[in-house]
């Protein structure tokens, strides 16, 4: 099954920049919302998670979905089988 990534982030943002550092190093594709551009995306962001923090990292797998508040190398490194 697929494996899709989304990553809600903002441009000055130092753990959203080392998560996507971290997926590109891994060669993961993802989708980037720049949520300190869009203040709609942001609010759901917030209506979904219960968090204003950023990175918010939605993984969908095997039918379910994984919401990761933070950047959590060992957590994400698990959810995708990266040793």
């Amino acid at each position: 099954m697929q494996t899709t990534i989304t990553i809600y982030s903002t441009q000055f943002c130092g753990y959203c920049k080392l998560a996507k550092h971290f997926l590109d190093k891994n060669k993961i594709n993802y989708t980037e919302i720049d949520v300190g551009k869009d203040e709609e995306t942001h609010k759901k962001m917030i209506e979904k998670t219960g968090q204003q923090g950023v990175p918010v990292i939605i993984i969908e797998k095997d039918g379910k979905e994984e919401i990761m508040v933070g950047f959590q190398k060992n957590k994400l490194s698990e959810i995708l089988n990266i040793n």
